[in-house]
């Protein structure tokens, strides 16, 4: 998010920050459909620590640029006091497209993610991985979960950004695809019929992407530290090899869009203190004890992924997750009036835009 530090509200600067970055930034860096937002990009990498510290070179040489035109940035999965009226449409021709189509949805605050693509290597590798995929959206989300504050006021949930980029079409979990084939006759039926232009205005929670031969995980929210990322980065890449290899998940729950629909909003309610739903037991089970037994179930291919370091940093994120940080920095408690706070917790989110990236030799 691209902020005015004199109240950090968002800055709507996107056209005038695009031509002034440094060619290292500018090469990974593009507009979103908010003129306020901007995405940084890493290019592939084979280990979860070589790609997010590209994102942390990203980010140092993304803050250095933003001085001369006195912004800065920070992340998190929404802006905690953005209002609608303050945001404007950035004027390239794929986000006027989605504004043509939205219409004044596409004017609602921006909202910010973590996208984590994974490679496979043939097709019906890559739908035996979103397939199982599906059922890992909520714990993803749950603790990914990084946005509790929006329009100024606690929501009491953990994310707020996941109902609000939920106004959109094509969101959600998408249904289990028994092949590729199934997968793009799919798609295939709406490009032909022109409900949008490409692939890419498919907004699910977890997609293919064909073109680059990847599965996308899209349901996390952005994350405020760069530790957070490389944690969830580790997870996602672990998570994808085990199911496109072994098929980690019950049939049961995976047969039951329902339930992974009711656990998705358990999530977003609650984040790491959710509930799950979990249909073979007919029972409720703790987020914290799902996610340990998927790190039990994807230690043997963080060892053969070079991950093992990233992935214990998901235990950590567990017990202090985005939303609760949040909270604490604000000095609210979940419920609270919350007022001039919020303006001090993005000034935090600003400072921690940075915080604790040590350059490795290579990347300096």
């Amino acid at each position: 998010m691209l902020l005015d530090p004199r109240d950090w509200s968002l800055a709507s600067r996107i056209d005038d920050v695009l031509p002034a970055l440094s060619h290292k930034v500018s090469e990974c860096a593009s507009a979103e459909t908010h003129g306020s937002a901007l995405e940084l990009a890493s290019r592939p990498h084979p280990t979860a620590a070589g790609a997010v510290a590209e994102l942390a070179r990203l980010r140092s040489g993304l803050a250095a640029d933003l001085l001369p035109l006195e912004l800065r940035a920070a992340v998190a999965g929404t802006h905690p006091f953005a209002q609608w009226s303050d945001v404007e449409v950035s004027p390239g021709a794929r986000y006027q497209s989605i504004y043509d189509s939205m219409r004044e949805l596409a004017r609602r605050e921006p909202t910010f993610a973590l996208h984590v693509h994974v490679a496979v290597p043939d097709p019906e590798s890559a739908v035996r991985a979103l397939r199982g995929m599906r059922v890992h959206v909520p714990l993803m989300l749950a603790l990914s979960a990084n946005s509790p504050f929006w329009q100024g006021r606690d929501t009491g949930l953990a994310s707020a950004r996941v109902p609000v980029f939920g106004t959109f079409p094509r969101v959600g979990i998408p249904r289990p695809f028994t092949d590729y084939a199934e997968y793009v006759d799919a798609i295939d039926v709406l490009l032909r019929s022109k409900a949008f232009p490409e692939p890419t205005f498919l907004w699910w929670d977890v997609r293919l992407q064909p073109r680059f031969g990847t599965i996308e995980v899209r349901i996390m929210d952005a994350q405020t530290r760069s530790i957070d990322n490389a944690a969830l980065a580790a997870l996602v890449q672990c998570a994808v090899r085990l199911e496109a290899t072994e098929g980690f998940v019950s049939a049961g729950i995976a047969e039951h869009p329902e339930v992974l629909d009711e656990n998705r909003f358990l999530a977003t309610r609650d984040g790491m203190r959710a509930q799950f739903i979990d249909p073979d037991a007919v029972a409720r089970r703790p987020a914290v004890e799902i996610l340990d037994e998927l790190l039990a179930a994807c230690a043997p291919h963080a060892a053969e992924l070079g991950c093992q370091a990233e992935l214990a940093g998901v235990t950590a994120l567990a017990a202090e997750p985005g939303a609760h940080r949040q909270r604490i920095i604000a000095g609210v408690a979940q419920g609270d009036p919350v007022g001039p706070a919020l303006g001090a917790l993005v000034s935090t989110l600003s400072a921690e835009f940075t915080a604790g990236i040590v350059q490795p030799a290579a990347l300096a």
